[in-house]
């Protein structure tokens, strides 16, 4: 599978510090969320991808194009949703979205119809002729998430979609993202300090520490992979129960008389305690189950490196 991007020993050096370190990562994820402390670099790398940034090592190549070699060609293939603001005073929002239409290749009228499909999409149909002035926060976002697909890109690069969105519209937002990745016609690439706007949108992760690869991973397979934790509320005898339990290779810990905690192995499923409650006539009246959350990879993530 050729990757969505991929960073081969990329290095970006500014104002003689360097940024970025030899990063070096295939990404082939539908959606990848893009997470780092402050000055990780994840802002420089977004503006390298998109040739703002010069390279002094390395390089980055998308959809297989290096972007040293061919970047008009792979702004084509961008649709760019910046955290800042970049509207023109004045302009109405149909106006606005049609000229971005334009800048990325569209003829006029093309341009103008693909505006209005993409407004209506994101909600802002009825709002469409009004001025972009007189939007709200939240509008304003979803104008920016209009601009970026209007050109009917191969990769939507959002850079913190729901900064300072309040709850109903960030989840307008999200629900607008994951849309666009079923589509499975666009690849997602989401920096965002929210972890859990990261969690709700995308599959696979980049973690940036210090300008340098911390993790990438798939999030499900990640949390998979950790070792699973349970906690369960019993009735019957949890002694002969925790014994059993231990001859299948699993930790565990008893908790008073009537609940239990477990640390699961590879190849021991939830199924098989069960039978061995069945066995030994023992019910389970309540269980918890927990893996690895996106908070406790991005921490290990951060521990680790």
């Amino acid at each position: 599978m050729q990757p969505i991007i991929d960073l081969d020993n990329l290095s970006v050096t500014l104002g003689k510090r360097p940024i970025l370190k030899n990063l070096k990562v295939e990404l082939t994820g539908r959606a990848i969320g893009l997470l780092g402390p402050n000055g990780a670099g994840k802002t420089t790398l977004i503006h390298t991808l998109l040739g703002f940034y010069p390279i002094n090592q390395g390089t980055a190549r998308i959809f297989g194009q290096d972007i040293r070699v061919a970047p008009k060609k792979i702004r084509g293939l961008i649709g760019y949703m910046p955290e800042r603001d970049a509207f023109i005073d004045g302009m109405s929002c149909i106006q606005f979205i049609q000229m971005m239409g334009e800048l990325s290749g569209l003829p006029s009228d093309i341009a103008l119809e693909r505006a209005h499909e993409a407004l209506f999409f994101v909600g802002l149909g009825e709002a469409r002729y009004r001025s972009i002035d007189t939007y709200s926060l939240g509008m304003k976002q979803l104008a920016k998430l209009a601009q970026a697909i209007v050109h009917g890109p191969k990769l939507l690069i959002l850079d913190e979609p729901t900064n300072g969105l309040d709850p109903p519209t960030r989840q307008r937002m999200l629900k607008l993202i994951r849309d666009i990745r079923d589509t499975n016609q666009v690849n997602i690439l989401l920096s965002s300090h929210l972890l859990r706007d990261v969690e709700e949108s995308c599959e696979e992760i980049l973690i940036l520490k210090d300008g340098r690869v911390a993790t990438y991973c798939d999030l499900e397979a990640e949390r998979k992979s950790n070792r699973k934790f349970l906690e369960m509320e019993t009735f019957g005898n949890n002694l002969i129960f925790g014994q059993a339990i231990a001859k299948l290779g699993c930790e565990y810990a008893l908790v008073g008389e009537k609940r239990i905690k477990i640390i699961l192995q590879d190849g021991v499923e939830v199924g098989d305690l069960y039978k061995i409650a069945a066995q030994y006539e023992l019910q389970i009246r309540r269980l918890n189950f927990k893996r690895d959350s996106l908070e406790d990879i991005f921490l290990k993530a951060m521990e680790d490196k």
